[in-house]
């Protein structure tokens, strides 16, 4: 089990470091403000906890074999990472009309508790309707069960466990590494390129899933 286990982890981080709609929203939060970008990151763990869950009670196979409820989730993601992406192509049009004094940034910005709780449950939403999750999961976690164990319970919780750490680990460092350069970051000029680049990737990526194909 330990070699495999190494190979799950280094599947596992691959997968969990792979660009995506989360990992746009963890560096877009995490440019407003160090906290924000690390709720975020947590959020985004907690949603990597409910496909693991979904994966170990089987549950997702349901979801993968049942064409409309997974089409469901999949425009229900969809639409939430397209707004995502439309509320920063506004906010952005909103702030292009003032004027740069003040919008820089040092850094020092600490959100109130609710841009806290806004920020966590972007995490956890943008990961947890991320249709493609359910799959990927279900293919790749019982790939690592080493043969004639059974697959339920302890094996593909600890596998579940490990895609939690590495996804604990991944996105407060990618928050923290955009905090770290946030003195340059947060130029006016240079923050309008970031979350206007965040914003149609987002903006992309929910387009893609409304109006594509069933991922299957």
């Amino acid at each position: 089990m330990d070699a495999q286990l190494i190979a799950f982890t280094g599947v596992a981080a691959g997968m969990v470091a792979l660009p995506g709609a989360d990992f746009t929203v963890v560096v877009r939060n995490a440019l407003a403000s160090r906290t924000a970008g690390l709720a975020t990151a947590l959020g985004v763990a907690g949603g990597l906890l409910v496909h693991t869950a979904l994966a170990v009670a089987g549950l997702a196979a349901v979801l993968v074999t049942l064409p409309v409820l997974f089409r469901t989730v999949q425009l229900l993601g969809g639409a939430y990472v397209l707004y995502l992406g439309i509320s920063a192509l506004y906010a952005l049009r909103r702030r292009s009309g003032q004027s740069e004094e003040g919008t820089a940034d040092d850094g020092a910005g600490r959100p109130a508790p609710r841009e806290f709780g806004r920020a966590l449950r972007q995490g956890f939403l943008t990961n947890a309707l991320n249709p493609k999750a359910p799959v990927l999961f279900l293919s790749l976690l019982p790939q690592f069960v080493p043969h004639g164990q059974p697959p339920l319970p302890r094996t593909l919780l600890l596998l579940a466990a490990v895609v939690v750490v590495l996804a604990l680990i991944w996105f407060p460092a990618v928050a923290l590494l955009v905090d770290r350069l946030g003195r340059w970051l947060r130029r006016p000029r240079t923050a309008r390129v970031v979350e206007g680049g965040s914003g149609v990737a987002l903006t992309g990526l929910g387009l893609a899933l409304v109006t594509g194909p069933l991922l299957r």
